[in-house]
């Protein structure tokens, strides 16, 4: 595997799902004094790599880059590849990427969404929806319920998926549905997958074949991890799979 990615090399590598996860290492003064980004990229420290690649999914390539392609992004991804990731620095660095003309967008903080503790679908779904089609750094928590608005109200964050909120249910369909049409998105292998959701997450079995199935998983899931952030990092691997056959699953006429 070759260390470095060139710039079509990377714009490769975004067109493939699931996406890479994009690591911006810049340092923060550098940053500050040009704060845009590559879209989707996630802004960490490379000093601090082994404290933050546990939370890394080991499933997705990473791609690193740094401002000018040197030993800070090169040695991120070096590391990386030695915990076991497929991982490698963007040639060039940013600077690179912007004299070819590539776009940036401005750096932002990352979204921050709250909702009820030990999550069994919509709570996993909406966080995966999110992370892959919203905001790539999205930060999620999980309270007890009787705490979600308070939480929201001191913390700057959204909640989701409970009563009274912009996110949650609204007649037969759930928060996941919220999302994507909040959001406008209107990819036909995530209407599928709301179908799926929906059927698990209300008891409409009917509504598609794979929902008794990802209802079965989900409840299996909360039985493995007591931890609702590991259970979130396997969820992430769960519905990345779902999506996949999700777009098998559209006729080509519909996904034109």
């Amino acid at each position: 595997m070759q260390d470095l990615l060139d710039i079509p090399a990377f714009v490769a590598l975004t067109g493939r799902f699931p996406p890479p996860q994009i690591l911006d290492v810049r340092r923060d003064p550098v940053t500050q004094a040009h704060p845009r980004v590559i879209a989707r990229a996630v802004r960490h420290d490379a000093d601090t790599v082994l404290e933050w690649a546990a939370r890394l999914e080991a499933w997705r390539p990473v791609a690193v880059y740094c401002a000018e392609g040197h030993e800070r992004g090169r040695d991120t991804a070096a590391t990386l590849r030695a915990l076991g990731f497929d991982a490698r620095a963007l040639q060039g660095g940013l600077a690179a990427w912007e004299a070819a003309g590539q776009p940036t967008v401005p750096l932002r903080a990352p979204t921050r969404w709250v909702t009820r503790a030990r999550p069994k679908i919509d709570r996993i779904a909406c966080p995966w929806l999110i992370r892959r089609f919203i905001d790539a750094a999205a930060e999620f928590h999980y309270v007890p319920a009787d705490t979600v608005r308070a939480f929201a109200a001191t913390h700057g964050a959204t909640p989701y998926d409970v009563p009274d909120v912009d996110y949650t249910h609204d007649g037969p369909a759930c928060s996941f549905d919220a999302f994507i049409v909040r959001h406008a998105l209107r990819d036909p292998a995530l209407q599928r997958l709301a179908r799926i959701v929906r059927g698990a997450d209300t008891g409409a079995l009917d509504l598609a074949e794979e929902a008794p199935g990802l209802l079965a998983v989900s409840l299996g899931l909360s039985r493995v991890f007591d931890d609702d952030h590991a259970m979130l990092h396997a969820g992430m691997l769960l519905y990345d799979a779902l999506y996949l056959r999700c777009r098998e699953r559209v006729p080509e006429t519909a996904a034109a």
